[in-house]
């Protein structure tokens, strides 16, 4: 019973916040305008924010766990490569591969996943999420811009150039939070430290105004998209994507996670290479058992990818995730691993 109310209470909180949203639009209190509004509200400028301050609170680069991180941003690029065989074969649609693509190895890890390390490993959970997410996040949105730029034929009938790719790639929002991140990060590594060991100059201490302004705005972000998703669901348009969403929403909140946790617990039990422990798994749960990103749909529609198809795949992939990470984390929580 300890174990059940434990995945309850890690994956309910999230859920209702989700179709809170939901009510809200159908009890027409909110507009789908201003929930699509707000969509690009928290892709443009709460995101991006929420893991530049992710990143800016590690505390330094010694303190990252690498075993962690290259694990899994080996497990995204074999996750990608398997996805691009598995489109190949069951995807006819060259507008609709891309899209499929990006849901089997793209999560909601910046809204959802942080918010369910946290849940489920308390501050030391959220700290490795947050060190994987200055990874894992440029690798997806990197991977998705490829994803969704491959299959598609220009006017002149020729693919997408490397140059065009390239330009969408830079100009992410997300990309450039963690960038600027990362930046900041690299800059304070170079800062001479005081005696208590902390350095003699910093954002947080020397622009504390600035800092908290940022910090309360990242705060923001996962409630409120969390409840802008549930408001931006919409159960209709399945017929003739059944094939589809079948095929997506398995792999993303099934087979993705049993491969990429499963594995990491036989490594970590049965080999010397990695050794993960009980601060490590939250943060796998939610890279890689959350349903795929809300920004993938904007992402899709915007590229001249099938949106109708994108906005199905996060409005399934999140509404299947409820039973799978309990799933999981029931599982891991009986093992010990959680």
């Amino acid at each position: 019973m300890d174990t059940f109310m434990f995945a309850v209470n890690a994956v309910l909180p999230i859920i209702l916040l989700i179709f809170f949203g939901y009510f809200l639009k159908r009890q027409n209190f909110l507009t789908v305008d201003w929930f699509k509004q707000g969509n690009k509200f928290i892709f443009k400028v709460c995101l991006p924010v929420l893991l530049f301050i992710n990143v800016y609170n590690i505390e330094s680069f010694t303190a990252i766990n690498w075993s962690a991180v290259i694990y899994s941003e080996i497990a995204i690029l074999v996750i990608f490569f398997l996805g691009l065989v598995l489109v190949k074969l069951t995807i006819p649609d060259e507008k609709q591969k891309g899209v499929v693509l990006q849901c089997v190895f793209r999560s909601n890890f910046a809204i959802i996943g942080l918010t369910l390390a946290e849940a489920l490993g308390g501050v030391e959970g959220r700290g490795i999420a947050a060190v994987l997410s200055a990874f894992s996040i440029p690798t997806f949105n990197i991977l998705a811009v490829i994803s969704l730029n491959i299959f598609l034929r220009g006017e002149n009938g020729k693919k997408a150039d490397m140059k065009a790719v390239l330009v969408k790639i830079a100009h992410n929002p997300l990309i450039i939070g963690v960038v600027c991140g990362l930046v900041v990060l690299g800059i304070r590594s170079l800062i001479p430290v005081g005696a208590d060991g902390t350095p003699v100059f910093s954002l947080a201490k020397n622009f504390y105004f600035i800092y908290a302004a940022l910090n309360n705005l990242s705060k923001v972000t996962s409630p409120l998209a969390l409840i802008i998703l549930g408001g931006l669901f919409d159960f209709s348009a399945v017929k003739g994507m059944k094939k589809q969403i079948i095929i997506a929403t398995s792999a993303r909140v099934l087979f993705v996670p049993l491969l990429v946790v499963g594995t990491a617990v036989l490594l970590s039990g049965h080999t010397n290479l990695i050794n993960f422990d009980a601060t490590v798994y939250p943060a796998l749960v939610a890279l890689f058992g959350s349903p795929v990103a809300v920004a993938s749909a904007i992402m899709a529609q915007e590229m001249d990818n099938d949106g109708v198809l994108a906005g199905q795949l996060v409005v399934w992939t999140s509404v299947m995730s409820i039973f799978t990470l309990f799933l999981f984390v029931f599982a891991l929580r009986s093992m010990g691993l959680l």
